[in-house]
């Protein structure tokens, strides 16, 4: 797992969940600030989403969890675009069972096999774990079950468990980790976190000034060097 579960769920991922839900609210307050709203998920796929990313990557004393700094909204927008559409994947047949080495295996564009994923995620736990969808249950419970999926522990009834437990993290640390301007790391927040100076670091005029030191500046997102 990308981080160590909270046992309790924090006041901002609470109040995510319950506009993610919310059939008249389809967005995600963060920090008091206006919310974003989705564009591709549905309000119940939104729910989902949202405790996804939180038991992947919650707050804790390091930094700040990918709900916070909007990773589902980052993972909406990538959805909601080309990459959704799988317009740089190769997408015709044949198709066969692939192996770990050779990568995504699946006619699905990434959109497709989030939809289908989260309805087959839903399904499983509501088979398997006591008639509760994913958002439904604890955190504990939540990490359980994510473990049991990444494990290959899970049978999923439309897509592989380990396919859509993949592609998941990996946008999920992709949206932890981006230039602001995509929906995630808000405000840097990750940025700092780590010591990273964003887009600035590419600037080669302040290589020399600063080997062999620390680069100890505000990052610069993209949007900022406009």
């Amino acid at each position: 797992m990308a981080g160590i579960v909270a046992t309790t769920v924090p006041p901002e991922v609470q109040e995510a969940e319950a506009q993610a839900a919310a059939p008249h609210a389809h967005a995600v307050s963060r920090d008091g600030q206006s919310a974003d709203g989705f564009r591709f998920f549905t309000p119940q796929e939104a729910a989902i989403v949202v405790a996804l990313v939180d038991t992947l990557i919650p707050k804790d004393d390091v930094g700040p969890g990918g709900v916070e700094v909007g990773v589902p909204i980052f993972i909406d927008r990538e959805l909601a675009g080309a990459y959704g559409r799988g317009a740089r994947m190769y997408l015709d047949g044949p198709f066969g069972q692939g192996t770990p080495q050779q990568g995504y295996q699946l006619p699905l564009p990434p959109a497709d096999l989030y939809r289908i994923g989260i309805a087959d995620l839903n399904a499983w736990c509501v088979e398997t774990r006591g008639g509760k969808t994913f958002d439904e249950l604890s955190p504990a419970d939540r990490t359980t079950a994510l473990k049991a999926i990444e494990a290959g522990q899970a049978e999923f009834a439309q897509v592989p468990a380990r396919n859509f437990f993949s592609v998941l993290l990996q946008n999920t640390m992709e949206g932890y980790f981006a230039d602001p301007m995509y929906g995630g790391n808000r405000n840097s927040a990750v940025w700092k976190m780590i010591g990273f100076p964003g887009a600035i670091g590419m600037y080669r005029e302040v290589i020399e000034k600063y080997r062999n030191k620390r680069y100890d500046v505000e990052p610069k997102s993209i949007q900022d060097l406009s």
